[in-house]
């Protein structure tokens, strides 16, 4: 473990559990806490908050995942897709955990959770007989992909591998598998895979076991199951219940790459040292561009938040018919918290309801009917005060869903409060800026000029996930300190164009850090009074992820929720929020930025397109073509082997690939807009992902505020905060490379020209991740014609079963937009220089097809560009 520190402001840490704070704990600080002010023992217990814990629930699967999201419940995170259903950790009051479990959510007890099985299923016994018989093809069936047709779609194998991946972390080695079958989605039988795999090459098959099936939304999405192995094997072999047979390569995942930056002799890192709330971020971030003047700025986008401040509140009467809440029309800190409310009983009969004023208190003198018994409901109480309180009150209703029919009865003075002046055990100290607040952009490279490739790295979207911003404070604070003596960082900063926002939501962030810890959204409320009495304050807001454009909730996508106190709620409208108006902005003002990466916690996955699906049918907004997606998992080989080089932290393959695919369905989030809007290679990230612990055999999971120092090599807000500094710091050099990149691809068809005496599978090999475009038809290729796709999703390219002569035209684009032998898809010339192959079938006398060219590999394989040429 790498320990040497040049540190900059502590902030004063609470102690967690979870991500709940424990009350009465002491800080890790050099001050005592502020005391919670004496007023609050006043207030009635229905203005205080409810409290809330973190709770481990089973669902029975994404469909029940959608429901009790959009019935408002918070479990985005720890959340694990498992054979019968979805593991997730939830926050919730002791009510709805009630609630829960009423519609059929299973509460898991400690310890209690899915573990992958090391034993065989003996089910297989069966089906011995068919395994024999077509064990002797299982040679022919070593290409892992799938045959598609041009002709028929009946050539498909019924078993296919798709991933095959070796890792080690902590001095132990695992293997993980997915494989696919074409009677996948089968139920009755279902049908089950098994796996064997060799302990080296040469040896034979054997440790059989059960692969657990993957179902989402509805849909067969594949067979998986991580195995713990003493050996690397070289290859595996899975068998279906059904007699399917296929044998594929195993490959090393994680590779060791470029060693990282921080372990050159005199780099400077580990520069940050705790938690930072916003103010902190914004003034380091004032201080950096300030002495770093010829290669930082600061950008300030130009839509204000909110601001960290609320109308002051009470709810008054109980809860029944005879309630009212009442909100001010000024916020709490302008005057709004010295209101007070009372409601007057007079002596008499037959007296009118009215209101007085004298400066901030309102008396509200009750009604009396004929016999002197109190007459004003909740209703007329509510009327009266929001057209006769001079202005002061602005908004007065029953409470929640009342009709306010009950008889209001006389109360003592009630003061208003925005509830702001509640310091948690362990906040920092000062005062929080209460208006609108503008979020600051730290901008950092020698040429800002647009002409170098941009990259924005968006932290804090959800305001509880405190890692994030300090991850990107990390970053910031590598590129200032060692540009002057380094060369790798010194590349980086003269060749990219560096956009990081720490934090993207201070509004919420701040709530989270001086109010409620478990704060996701922003500060916004768009409750209707049904929902906007002071004990729901925890329950406002807006989740910024979900506040976007493309595959939105509004367009009847999963995973955004109508409900404004769902912490999945998308907003009114679609860029309904300053903070994600203040992200297109970036996007239309800089249009070099050509690479984005919203930093979230926790759960430990690297994720690009497609983010989320129509339950229905599971449809998914476009995926990526399959160029961009070999760019994203090279580059995520590279970044994650960056984190590996830490503390040997694994970012596993299954938490790898498009979001609704290794995670869950998130509508309307901002991956998707930037990339199908403006054509940014856009990535999710879930930091703090699990670390395997050698002493108790199991994975250990992160939280979104695990202790600063912590576990070193466990639970480390630090370990985190250094471990996924190294991944940016490798996406930095993958936009700088990428920005330099004018070599165009190479790119074969396999196994080439020639002569067949009968059908024939053929494929496209590429030199380096780039799309295909190509005809079958005699035309010229355009960026018009078919593009060259997986055989399915997290698949290599597909395989072409050719029945009859086929002429192939084709070329390929990278992606930093180079395009094959310069070819010009637009306009016809007299070169045509563009690939052609043509595949001859049904000869007496084949003779030997020509022998392709391979394409000629970079030496470094590198990631490159964007969407230029790109439909």
């Amino acid at each position: 473990m790498r320990r040497t520190r040049q540190r900059i402001a502590l902030l004063v840490v609470p102690v967690l559990v979870g991500s709940v704070l424990l009350a009465g704990q002491p800080a890790v600080a050099e001050s005592a806490p502020a005391p919670a002010p004496a007023a609050d023992a006043e207030r009635s217990h229905l203005e205080h908050a409810d409290h809330t814990d973190v709770v481990r629930v089973h669902l029975t699967g994404s469909d029940m995942l959608d429901e009790v999201a959009a019935a408002g419940f918070d479990l985005e995170h720890g959340l694990t897709r498992v054979p019968d259903g979805i593991e997730a950790e939830v926050v919730v009051t002791p009510e709805q955990l009630a609630e829960l479990e009423a519609m059929g959510v299973r509460v898991l007890a400690e310890g209690e959770g899915f573990t992958w099985s090391d034993e065989a299923d003996g089910g297989f016994a069966a089906a011995g007989a068919r395994v024999a018989a077509r064990s002797a093809v299982a040679a022919a069936s070593t290409d892992s992909t799938a045959a598609t047709s041009t002709s028929t779609s009946s050539h498909q194998a019924a078993v296919r591998i798709a991933r095959a991946d070796w890792f080690t972390t902590k001095g132990q080695g695992f293997l993980y598998v997915e494989a696919r079958t074409t009677e996948g989605a089968q139920t009755n039988p279902i049908v089950g895979m098994q796996l064997e795999n060799d302990s080296g090459k040469g040896t034979e098959f054997a440790f059989a076991r059960t692969m657990s099936r993957f179902i989402d939304s509805g849909q067969y999405m594949f067979h998986r199951n991580l195995f713990k192995l003493d050996t690397r094997p070289s290859q595996i072999r899975v068998t279906s219940s059904t007699g399917g047979v296929a044998v594929g390569p195993v490959s090393d995942w994680l590779e060791d790459g470029e060693p990282p930056l921080t372990d050159k002799p005199g780099y400077k890192w580990n520069l940050v040292d705790g938690y930072k709330h916003p103010q902190q971020l914004h003034d380091r971030m004032e201080e950096i561009a300030r002495e770093n003047p010829k290669i930082a700025e600061i950008v300030y986008l130009p839509y204000k938040t909110n601001g960290y401040q609320r109308k002051a509140q009470a709810t008054i009467g109980g809860t029944g018919q005879s309630a009212v809440v009442v909100s001010s029309a000024a916020w709490g800190h302008e005057g709004g918290n010295d209101i007070t409310v009372e409601f007057v009983d007079r002596p008499g009969a037959n007296l009118p309801l009215a209101v007085e004023v004298t400066g901030k208190a309102v008396r509200v003198l009750l009604a009396k009917d004929s016999s002197g018994a109190l007459a004003s409901t909740a209703a007329q109480v509510a009327t009266a005060l929001k057209t006769q309180s001079n202005g002061l009150i602005d908004r007065a209703h029953p409470y929640r869903t009342n009709t306010g029919t009950g008889i209001v009865q006389p109360t003592a003075p009630v003061a208003l409060s925005d509830f702001l002046d509640e310091k948690r055990v362990g906040a920092p100290e000062g005062d929080v800026p209460r208006g609108p607040n503008t979020v600051r952009v730290l901008r950092i490279g020698k040429h800002r000029d647009g002409k170098k490739p941009g990259v924005l790295i968006q932290a804090q979207d959800h305001a509880r996930e405190w890692v994030p911003a300090t991850t990107t404070l990390e970053t910031a604070e590598r590129l200032v300190a060692n540009y002057k003596t380094d060369k790798e960082t010194k590349k980086i900063v003269d060749n990219t164009d560096i956009f990081l926002i720490p934090s993207n939501n201070p509004d919420g962030a701040n709530y989270s850090f001086y109010n409620f810890a478990s704060q996701r959204r922003n500060m916004t409320n768009h409750c209707p009074d049904a929902d906007a009495d002071p004990a729901r304050r925890n329950s406002w807001g807006v989740d910024l992820n979900r506040n976007y454009r493309v595959g939105s909730a509004q367009d009847g996508y999963s995973g955004g929720s109508f409900v404004c106190t769902s912490n999945t709620y998308q907003g009114p409208e679609k860029l309904s929020e300053p903070e994600a108006k203040n992200i297109v902005w970036l996007a239309e003002t800089y249009s070099n930025i050509k690479f984005f990466m919203s930093v979230h916690s926790n759960g430990g996955q690297l994720f690009w397109q497609p983010g989320a699906y129509k339950a229905d049918g599971r449809v998914t907004t476009p995926r990526p073509p399959l160029g961009d997606e070999m760019f994203y998992w090279q580059a995520a080989s590279r970044i994650l082997s960056q984190v590996k080089a830490y503390r040997e932290t694994v970012v596993t393959p299954e938490n790898v690939g498009g979001s609704s695919d290794v995670l869950y369905s998130s509508a309307g989030n901002v991956r998707e807009d930037l990339y199908h809007t403006y054509g940014i290679f856009s990535f999710g990230w879930e930091v703090g992902g699990s670390v395997y612990n050698p002493a108790t055999g199991n994975w250990q999971g992160g939280s979104f505020q695990p202790p600063w120092e912590g576990n070193p090599e466990l639970v480390s807000g630090h370990a985190e905060t250094m471990e996924y500094a190294n991944g940016i710091m490798e996406m930095f050099r993958i936009a700088a490379e990428w920005g330099k990149d004018k070599k165009a691809p190479t790119s074969t068809l396999v196994p080439g020209a020639g002569r067949f005496s009968g059908p024939v599978d053929v494929r496209f090999e590429v030199s380096e991740p780039a799309t295909i475009y190509y005809t079958i038809d005699g035309s010229r290729p355009t960026l018009d014609s078919p593009r060259y796709k997986a055989t399915e999703f997290r698949e290599p390219g597909e395989v072409f079963h050719v029945t009859e002569t086929t002429t192939f035209h084709w070329f390929s684009v990278d992606a930093a937009g180079n395009i094959e032998k310069n070819y010009d898809p637009s306009k016809a010339d007299k070169r045509n220089n563009f690939n052609k192959a043509t595949i001859t079938i049904g000869d007496a006398d084949p003779g030997k097809p020509e022998k392709p060219k391979k394409p000629k590999k970079d030496k470094k394989d590198k990631p490159k560009k964007d969407k230029k040429g790109k439909k």
